[in-house]
């Protein structure tokens, strides 16, 4: 049996040592975890278990053909599951522990369980930096399969609020580690050969992939889902979204950016790296709302910029 019925205490909220050998034991018997990373919460389980990571997909409602991101203490872990080429391994030194995840062809021997990788052969990996993910990525042999935690499609969990919102009594154990630092997902990069794709853009920019690669990234659209977040309708509240709007309508929640005031804004200095880490949030905000419908200011398509938007409108995306 998996770990939706293997309560400890229902959402137990709460972080500590002992919340740590709780998490251990109920990932150990095939259970979920709601854990913080930098980016937002992830609903972690043991991706060589098939009965756990089929527990991840139901809780989420999540469909079976978009992959997970597998989650390691460090580089030479990563190279168990996955098999790295020299720039693969240069971008995994510059960036980890943080917000990127490369997509490389499985390892041989690989133990990670197909529906991991929705039967690809490649294997998305990431080392995160959040003290309280690490600190489970430090015991033995756990290898954490961790999607965002919350319903498939929904607004990304920044806070344990927004996880126990959400999913409710379907988390057996939160660790509540407080609001996420970034507050947007990864950057996921494809690595072939000696170019790399960008499959979807977050924390680390284009300008910073390319210092490194000592070229921009190859063109990404394959027409086919490689890694999360490639879902035309994702991040979306439960109301329709308008974007780069700087007057809105009487019945909208206007989510400001910069000379944008807003109901609430995301960064009245216009800082890219403070809207990102507060844009799911004022998200949340706007769902719970009594205005039927959410409006969002201008933000430039650059930088972190970019993410932001991606973001945005896969948010507004007809369902």
């Amino acid at each position: 049996m998996s770990g939706s019925n293997d309560h400890i205490g229902t959402a137990s909220r709460r972080y500590g040592k002992a919340t740590i050998a709780d998490a251990e034991a109920l990932l150990r018997r095939g259970g979920l975890v709601a854990v913080p990373t930098e980016t937002v919460y992830g609903l972690a389980a043991d991706s060589t278990n098939a009965a756990a990571v089929a527990e991840i997909y139901r809780t989420k409602g999540r469909p079976d053909f978009n992959p997970l991101i597998v989650h390691v203490p460090d580089l030479h872990a990563a190279t168990m599951l996955g098999q790295f080429n020299d720039l693969a391994v240069e971008f995994a030194e510059t960036f980890w522990p943080g917000p990127l995840t490369l997509v490389v062809p499985k390892a041989v021997n690989c133990p990670v369980v197909p529906a991991v990788t929705a039967g690809l052969d490649t294997i998305a990996l990431r080392c995160p930096a959040h003290p309280v993910m690490r600190e489970l990525l430090s015991i033995p042999g756990l290898f954490l399969a961790a999607p965002s935690a919350n319903r498939s499609g929904g607004i990304s969990p920044t806070t344990a609020d927004h996880v126990t919102r959400s999913l409710g009594d379907a988390v057996p154990l939160i660790l509540d580690g407080g609001a996420c630092e970034k507050g947007i997902e990864s950057t996921i990069i494809a690595v072939d050969d000696g170019d790399y794709r960008i499959l979807r853009p977050g924390p680390v920019t284009p300008a910073q992939l390319a210092a490194i690669a000592g070229k921009p990234a190859a063109t990404s659209d394959r027409g086919t889902i490689e890694a999360p977040g490639q879902l035309l309708s994702h991040y979306a509240p439960a109301k329709p979204v308008r974007l780069d709007i700087e007057t809105a309508q009487c019945d909208e929640y206007h989510i400001g950016f910069g000379a944008v005031p807003g109901d609430i804004n995301l960064s009245a200095h216009s800082d890219l790296a403070e809207a990102a880490s507060q844009l799911f949030a004022a998200l949340h905000l706007a769902e719970a709302s009594e205005k039927p419908r959410i409006a969002v200011a201008p933000i430039p398509d650059s930088g972190i910029g970019l993410a932001l938007n991606d973001r945005l409108r896969r948010a507004a995306s007809p369902r």
